[in-house]
């Protein structure tokens, strides 16, 4: 039994209804921790985002072991952080700070979290041409776990264009060829694709609607999704009713909080309860 007692957090915009506390805290329960995880939301507290370092030296100053961090702070977070994880700074995005003897170590586990619940979740779909939507800090991180999931070309489209050349041109560097290329037509695009990636808050509580029009959805599709909640997303339930694959956020969401958990405390999680007890709080939200 553990006797160490930590506090963590989540930053964010818009985050009341995160399953991350209740997640966290009862893996931390079965491993026999004092485990206290506390969301600081810009919208509850009725603060702007520009407000992200006040709230880290919140934490700092309050003893805190480490915090996440979400939309809209996984790239702004890294210019008041004193290193980067090979990982994060590979990626250019952070959604986990360690705080460890007076530094902030910024850490990524999205890329992981992605890359798993993909592994298990669509193991067997064609993975020669995909298209990925969203090129921030969640896209970032969910372009190079596709890369390394073996999709041979990534068509990136992101309202900021600059933003989606930029990922494009990162990905064909890091992997030394032509996987990745930036788009502005995702209708076209997706006519040779075998599979979607929906990397936006598009399809959020906060965010309703869907990313794309509906005609360009073919049922040969596969589609993947980040969002969480709801759990099955506007995009989801279209891609169902089509006859596509689907693979929801949830499962991203479970292995990116099992890295982080034991960053946060050095003590590796039972990531398979965390997943059924995710399902659980998602049945009891329903």
């Amino acid at each position: 039994m553990q006797d160490k007692k930590f506090l963590v957090g989540l930053i964010g915009a818009d985050i009341q209804m995160s399953k991350s506390p209740a997640l966290h805290e009862t893996e931390a329960r079965h491993q026999g921790l004092d485990y206290r995880y506390e969301l600081l939301d810009f919208a509850e507290l009725g603060l702007p985002a520009s407000a992200l370092p006040d709230l880290l030296d919140e934490e700092e100053r309050r003893g805190f072991a480490g915090s996440n961090i979400t939309h809209p702070c996984k790239q702004t977070v890294i210019a008041h952080l004193d290193r980067l994880s090979e990982d994060a700074e590979m990626l250019g995005a952070v959604n986990t700070v360690v705080f460890r003897n007076g530094e902030r170590i910024g850490h990524n586990t999205d890329w992981y979290g992605f890359y798993e619940n993909f592994q298990r979740g669509l193991p067997d779909v064609a993975k020669s041409h995909a298209v990925l939507l969203g090129a921030g800090g969640a896209g970032v991180a969910v372009a190079h776990a596709a890369i390394k999931l073996g999709i041979d070309r990534l068509s990136i489209f992101d309202q900021d264009s600059k933003r989606a050349d930029t990922l494009a041109g990162q990905l064909n560097d890091r992997f030394s060829r032509g996987c990745a290329r930036a788009t502005t037509d995702v209708g076209s695009v997706l006519r040779s694709a075998d599979g979607l990636i929906h990397a936006t808050p598009t399809g959020m509580k906060s965010h309703p609607g869907l990313p794309i029009d509906p005609e360009w959805l073919l049922p040969r599709h596969w589609v993947a999704d980040i969002v969480y909640m709801p759990l099955v997303t506007e995009l989801l339930a279209l891609a169902e009713r089509k006859g596509c694959r689907t693979l929801r956020g949830g499962g991203m969401t479970v292995y990116q909080a099992a890295a982080a958990f034991e960053l946060f405390t050095g003590i590796a999680p039972d990531a398979e309860r965390m997943s059924r007890h995710f399902m659980d709080l998602c049945s009891l939200s329903a």
